[in-house]
């Protein structure tokens, strides 16, 4: 893959990126490396290498919910900066 101004200029676009002339040779430096490595990798030979879907053996790993500390609702609202009987109360945030 060729990496045009162009291309830049589509990219910085999608980005929503500005670059100055001498920032644009940088990416453009760097994008051709980066497209150069990524064909280098496609020449390995990858027949009979399944693919890797999880980095680790393990999956789904979870652990069954468990009721601890439950604690009241006097509990709950007896450090609150601010409530009323049954309720934290917030400062109003949405505007309507």
């Amino acid at each position: 893959m060729k990496i045009t101004d162009k291309k830049i200029d589509e990219i910085a676009n999608l980005a929503r990126l500005e670059f100055n002339a001498n920032e644009k040779i940088k990416i453009k430096t760097d994008l051709e490396k980066i497209v150069d490595f990524f064909d280098k990798l496609s020449e390995v030979n990858t027949d009979g290498v399944e693919p890797l879907i999880y980095m680790i053996d393990c999956q789904n790993n979870l652990r069954e919910d468990e009721i601890k500390n439950e604690i009241s609702k006097e509990e709950a609202l007896k450090n609150a900066p601010d409530k009323d009987s049954d309720y934290f109360k917030v400062p109003k945030f949405i505007k309507k």
